[in-house]
């Protein structure tokens, strides 16, 4: 039976191919500038979770985005813009990197870029989210029309030592996390 494409879901893309477009996109906007941070489950993989099998997420300022999707369709990336207004995508073979210019709806700043740690990935130094600011925020993406702890499970339990789970419950600072998810050392708030 053959599945209509745009009902399909996520795709898996080979592990490969990722790498290449990580690598390709992140030397890309290395090499002109243009201020960056590896995001989302390659930057958990870059900290010791499972690698991703969907797509490769940076972030850059809202004040670049424009510079970014210049510089990476100069790169040879097919650049698509979606309804959503805070991503726009790059496309690479098979692979697909997604450039976020707002996470949770809250843009993405200077100072968020420049909390990044410079890691070695993939032969590369560059700069890489820490695994809090990462799970914090797919932990706050999370509402009741999408909430698959499931899927987040396998990375958290990988990166657990490297998260202060106090700060995670402050910088959500009381809201969605204390309402349903048992933040260890965060005191559950009433409904």
């Amino acid at each position: 039976m053959e599945v209509d494409p745009s009902i399909a879901g996520p795709t898996t893309v080979g592990h490969d191919e990722l790498r290449f477009a990580l690598k390709a996109s992140a030397s890309a906007l290395k090499k002109h500038d243009i201020g960056f941070a590896l995001a989302g489950g390659y930057a958990l993989w870059a900290n010791g979770a499972p690698e991703p099998v969907h797509d490769v997420d940076l972030v850059v300022t809202e004040a670049d985005v424009q510079a970014a999707a210049d510089c990476l369709q100069r790169a040879g990336f097919e650049i698509e813009r979606p309804p959503e207004d805070w991503p726009f995508k790059a496309h690479l073979g098979g692979a697909m990197v997604d450039v976020l210019h707002r996470i949770n709806t809250v843009p993405v700043d200077v100072d968020l870029v420049g909390s990044a740690r410079l890691q070695e990935v993939l032969g590369l130094h560059i700069p890489v989210l820490g695994a809090g600011q990462v799970i914090t925020s797919r932990l706050l993406s999370m509402t009741e029309q999408y909430c698959d702890f499931g899927a987040l499970l396998p990375a958290v339990r990988a990166v657990r030592e490297q998260l202060d789970w106090a700060e995670i419950g402050e910088l959500d600072r009381g809201q969605r996390l204390r309402r349903g998810i048992p933040v260890p050392g965060v005191p559950a708030r009433p409904r």
